[in-house]
């Protein structure tokens, strides 16, 4: 194994590192674009030491031994770098591997999923779920002049998180739409009335080559790409979610403030939502919660409610299936343009979120090579793309692993020992499935369909903003612009607390540029296609902020490390 070298970036030297399992001294020479070179299964294992040198094993066994079974949790893994593919692999090695690694556990995902921390949290995610999936749906219905609206876009989480639950390999992300595809989809029906083409044919091609190109990229595990990518980006694009849902959320809120009656109702209903939350098992209170603002909300004042079709259909009565062939030839081919920006969004949108997800801080086993985050990734991918082929088809949102959905879901199976220290999350497919069998159910059926057209929009915006802030804590440029408003020498000790001040604010100010440049060409009518090509700039910036000394590259090692 001797021709086996890791080049491993420090944090607090220049110095070249070792790692102790059989790897010779090499220095680094590669400047990352926000990468992680090491091995994150070796770290995850062994926790890297921060001394110059470390002993070299002495037998050719110690070496193989970093890529031996290891027993975890009770659980048989392979170890494997998070590197140790190449950039794009053979054709469909990717995929396999993720179901020979997962499909052992299918059944297990079924049973471990059957107790009451499951159902406290199918219970949460089913109004965590529905709240953005009404409120994406009422701004698509905007966007596209209601030929893609609420209806549409409850009927494609039920039936497209269902399917997903059952077929990925990582079944603990939720699909649903996005700002960043709300945006998209919004400059393309801008781009079919300024060319006089017909949005929902133009949308159907557009994703019909998405859905190629992501397919493509599965098979050859295009999903590798995601190694370039550092705590950095996943910031960024997390605070922008978070950002999004707040946003929407408020902007709603100021609308219904515009009546007295409506002032009188939100502060009763904010009363009555505390004094649920102080008497009620927090698995259970922001369920209940949401019930009670629906049974008492709307009496009490004329507060805006969702609408719901009485008859089940298309919400402008439009047939399901999309006339693909009333766009002209030319224009068929044509759509593989913007095809190239949905599929560069569809693919970050996703690999990012399920990138958090795969985080090793979450403790997961089934089917997992330790510390490995591209893990499942590819056959994600592959499930994705077919369902974005259907999507397209019958004129529905795509979606993709939605950011602050997926982290609640993982957040509310997490598993933690007597001393409030997370010790696992329960891996399992029945609350993926439960919670939009749920939403199926309402709406499919006559009965809940009714109730629903009854529950106040401000009640479901409610938990659309408290779904944004609570992502929030964690997440590191939150966490450094707090600690920007508070004395140093009170606070406690962060892991960036060694760093000149001067350094943390700059680097987080960056961010937050980023951000507001994200934010803006989001919403930019001329410029919005190009969002995307935004998000993909991120790791070329993280790159350039060490290349050309903006950040010394010992301190960014110790801002974005993993």
């Amino acid at each position: 194994m001797t021709n086996i070298k890791l080049l491993v970036p420090l944090a607090l030297s220049e110095v070249s590192l070792q790692l102790a399992n059989g790897f010779q001294t090499h220095p680094f020479k590669l400047s990352h674009l926000g990468i992680r070179t090491f091995s994150t299964d070796a770290v995850s294992s062994s926790r890297l030491t921060r001394f110059s040198s470390i002993a070299q094993p002495t037998t050719p066994d110690a070496t193989a031994a970093l890529f031996t079974e290891t027993p975890l949790n009770g659980e048989t893994v392979q170890e494997s770098s998070k590197n140790d593919a190449p950039l794009f692999e053979g054709f469909g090695k990717g995929i396999v591997r993720d179901y020979k690694a997962r499909l052992p556990y299918y059944w297990s995902d079924f049973k471990d999923g059957l107790n009451g921390q499951s159902l406290a949290a199918t219970l949460f995610l089913f109004f965590a779920c529905l709240a953005p999936a009404i409120a994406f749906g009422g701004l698509f219905g905007a966007v596209t002049s209601g030929q893609i609206g609420t209806v549409e876009m409850i009927g494609s989480t039920a039936v497209c998180g269902m399917l997903y639950s059952l077929t990925a390999a990582q079944p603990l992300t939720i699909i649903g739409s996005t700002g960043p595809v709300l945006a998209f989809v919004a400059c393309l029906a801008q781009l079919a009335q300024s060319m006089n083409l017909p949005f929902l044919p133009l949308y159907a091609w557009t994703g019909l080559w998405t859905s190629g190109i992501l397919f493509v990229a599965s098979l050859f595990s295009g999903s590798n790409l995601v190694k370039y990518l550092t705590r950095f980006t996943d910031e960024i694009f997390s605070t922008l979610i978070s950002t999004i849902f707040v946003v929407e959320a408020v902007s709603d809120v100021g609308r219904t403030f515009t009546s007295t009656s409506s002032t009188l109702t939100k502060a009763l209903e904010t009363t009555t939502q505390e004094r649920l939350l102080q008497q009620v098992d927090p698995q259970y209170s922001a369920c209940i919660a949401q019930v009670a603002k629906t049974a008492y909300g709307a009496k009490v004042a004329a507060l805006p409610t969702l609408s719901i079709p009485a008859v089940l259909g298309t919400t402008i009565g439009r047939p399901w299936l999309v006339p693909i062939f009333d766009l002209p030839v030319w224009a068929r081919w044509a759509a593989v343009l913007p095809a190239l920006m949905a599929s560069v969004l569809l693919f970050l949108d996703q690999n990012i979120t399920v990138r958090l997800i795969n985080n090793p801080k979450w403790h997961m086993t089934k089917g997992r090579r330790q510390g490995n985050i591209l893990d499942g990734m590819h056959a994600d991918m592959l499930v994705l793309s077919v369902l974005t082929a259907l999507q397209s088809l019958v004129g529905v949102p795509w979606l993709v692993a939605a950011t602050v959905r997926s982290l609640s879901h993982v957040q509310a199976l997490s598993k933690y020992d007597e001393h409030g220290k997370m010790v696992g999350t329960m891996e399992q497919r029945v609350t993926g499935f439960s919670v939009h069998s749920l939403i199926a159910g309402v709406i499919l059926l006559p009965g809940p369909r009714q109730l629903l057209s009854q529950v106040p929009l401000s009640a479901l915006m409610g938990l659309f903003m408290y779904l944004g802030v609570s992502s929030l804590p964690g997440n590191e440029m939150w966490e450094r612009t707090l600690g920007f408003f508070k004395d140093r020498r009170l606070a406690p000790r962060e892991r960036w607390s060694p760093i000149p001040t001067k350094v943390v604010r700059r680097f987080t100010y960056i961010q937050w540029a980023c951000l507001a440049l994200m934010c803006y060409v989001k919403q930019s009518r001329l410029i919005g296609v190009l969002f995307p090509v935004v998000i993909a700039g991120l790791a070329p910036l993280r790159y350039a902020l060490e290349r050309y000394g903006v950040v010394k590259k010992t301190y960014i090692e110790i801002l974005d490390e993993e």
